[in-house]
């Protein structure tokens, strides 16, 4: 188990090397969901997560002889650069295996802090594997992303920095990959103060510390991809794994059209760039998954390192999410007009075309026919319903595309 005396400890290690990081009430938020909400922002991190906590942690409380062979990590991204910046601070070389799927931001990232990266298996799991095979072989010291004390205990600052910033705390959302954030968070705040609800949240797509704690033992499970791949991990830590079981009141899922939703809320409401893994706790409160919550509460917001392409999936994944944007296939007749008469119905019902495509070539249309493929903006669900309704009125036949 996490011994607290740890957590203090890496207090006093961490203080003035990182960077200690803002509390923000959210103030909308707060509006929809009827709670005080504040937004813990590790994404403004030097490294752009809280993964810098527990790697330097480990690292500083090491001997200069244990480092002097280097360091060796497996990665999906946030820990490598948190290793890799540690490293650089402690003049250490660092190698890190990341999945081959690895957004290229982040392997750009770890290479800059001098790092050198290995790009090696499908998944977290297998570039894990393959990191521990190297250790082994070269004698360099292996630094867990999360099943090791003293990276859960780097972790675990953060829930002493919530309970001095509000001391009132009532519930705090963390996201759950392999488990050594929550454990830490939760380690820390339940020694002095077991009130407080610690709840997790994990993607639909790899819940293996829900599926853990419900087994009552660690499970290798089957994951998909997700928008969160910070926190898609097939097996929860075997050291994290007691310490949620005893000290984390609840785990919830959410699935991928609800990350997305709450990456561009946060976007547009509060002006903060947050990867799928630091949108879940926000999208848990926004989407009803937990029950029965009041009282000023904490929605970690975990890391900001996402790259230019999965931004562009995000934001029109959220906006097809929020009714903010609909596509369309309809047929026409293929006569001089009917293209502009469809428009000119698009905009009596107040929607605006974003992309049109006019397709007259495709084999399963009768002759005479074209097909349509219209994109367009809208203002929210009941906007889409009087769009489809009016046309139908109309007389197209339309196929919504999702």
């Amino acid at each position: 188990m996490l011994d607290y005396n740890l957590i203090l400890d890496a207090a006093q290690r961490l203080k003035k090397r990182v960077r200690r990081t803002e509390l923000i009430q959210a103030h909308h938020f707060s509006e929809r969901l009827g709670l005080p909400l504040y937004f813990k922002c590790e994404n403004l991190q030097r490294t752009g997560a809280f993964k810098i906590r527990g790697a330097l942690n480990f690292m500083t409380a090491q001997s200069r002889e244990a480092l002097a062979g280097g360091v060796i990590t497996a990665s999906a991204g946030n820990h490598a650069q948190g290793v890799a910046f540690s490293a650089d601070l402690l003049g250490v070389k660092a190698v890190v295996y990341m999945p081959e799927s690895t957004p290229p931001q982040k392997v750009f990232a770890t290479r800059d802090y001098g790092a050198e990266v290995v790009l090696e298996g499908k998944n977290f799991d297998e570039a894990c594997a393959a990191a521990l095979r190297q250790a082994e072989q070269t004698g360099a010291l292996f630094v867990h992303p999360f099943n090791d004390p003293l990276v859960m205990a780097g972790q675990g600052t953060i829930g002493l920095e919530l309970l001095e910033d509000i001391p009132d705390l009532a519930n705090v959302l963390v996201p759950i990959g392999g488990g050594g954030l929550i454990a830490g968070i939760a380690r820390a705040i339940k020694e002095t103060h077991p009130h407080v609800r610690v709840i997790g949240v994990e993607s639909a797509a790899a819940p293996s510390m829900r599926q853990a704690v419900k087994a009552g033992e660690v499970l290798t499970i089957p994951i998909r991809a997700s928008l969160a791949d910070g926190i898609a991990v097939k097996t929860a830590g075997s050291n994290t794994f007691p310490v949620v079981r005893d000290y984390v009141d609840e785990i919830v899922l959410v699935d991928e059209e609800e990350i997305a939703l709450a990456i561009v809320s946060l976007m547009e409401r509060n002006k903060l760039m947050v990867e799928g893994a630091g949108a879940v706790g926000l999208a848990a409160l926004l989407n009803g998954k937990v029950k029965k919550i009041t009282g000023k509460t904490v929605a970690l917001l975990s890391g900001g390192n996402i790259d230019v392409k999965t931004i562009a999936v995000v934001v029109e994944r959220g906006l097809l999410a929020a009714g903010r944007y609909l596509k369309l296939k309809v047929e026409l007749d293929d006569v001089p007009g009917a293209l502009a008469r469809l428009a000119a119905e698009i905009a009596e019902a107040r929607a605006n075309i974003s992309i049109i495509t006019h397709d007259r070539r495709s084999e399963s249309l009768p002759i005479g026919r074209t097909e349509v493929l219209v994109e367009l903006e809208t203002r929210g669900a009941e906007h889409i319903h009087e769009v489809t309704r009016h046309l139908g009125k109309c007389g197209y036949q339309i196929e919504v595309i999702k």
